[in-house]
């Protein structure tokens, strides 16, 4: 799994560790890890304290990819703040979007009930259409049997 950290220096340890900042849920959606979890590097390996790093973990903890995170903060920078996106912009999109959500549910549910309600007439039709059948039917008999 792919975590956005921050590089510290341990110095009860004398090692530097990873705080993991945020977790990758999918392609452009992450999650911030609100309490703090550290990873240690080990002895011997040393970093620029504060750096923004990326690191890829395997399932069991253990850190499979670690790059310098400048690049992809840079494309982030690029693809949404060059354009003027904003965080309360993307809030009204998305509020937007669920008014529509359910401005399309309420449709539907109209619809089904409409639906639901020409089903019935039409039921009611055809049972007056019987009822006219056997009505005919039954005064035709009727006039049959006066002859």
């Amino acid at each position: 799994m792919l975590y956005l950290a921050q590089v510290h220096k341990n110095e009860f340890l004398d090692q530097y560790q990873l705080r993991l900042l945020a977790r990758q849920e999918a392609d452009n959606l992450w999650a911030i890890i609100p309490e703090e979890a550290f990873i240690l590097l080990g002895k011997g390996k040393s970093m620029s304290e504060e750096l923004l790093v990326l690191v890829e973990l395997s399932p069991t903890g253990e850190i499979e990819k670690l790059e310098e995170a400048s690049n992809w903060v840079m494309n982030l920078v690029q693809a949404y703040l060059t354009t003027g996106i904003t965080p309360e912009m993307l809030q009204q999109e998305a509020e937007r979007a669920e008014q529509w959500r359910q401005s399309l549910t309420l449709q539907n549910q109209d619809l089904a009930r409409r639906s639901l309600e020409l089903e019935a007439r039409r039921e009611q039709i055809q049972a007056l259409e019987e009822s006219l059948k056997r009505e005919r039917n039954g005064n035709y008999k009727d006039e049959a049997a006066d002859s």
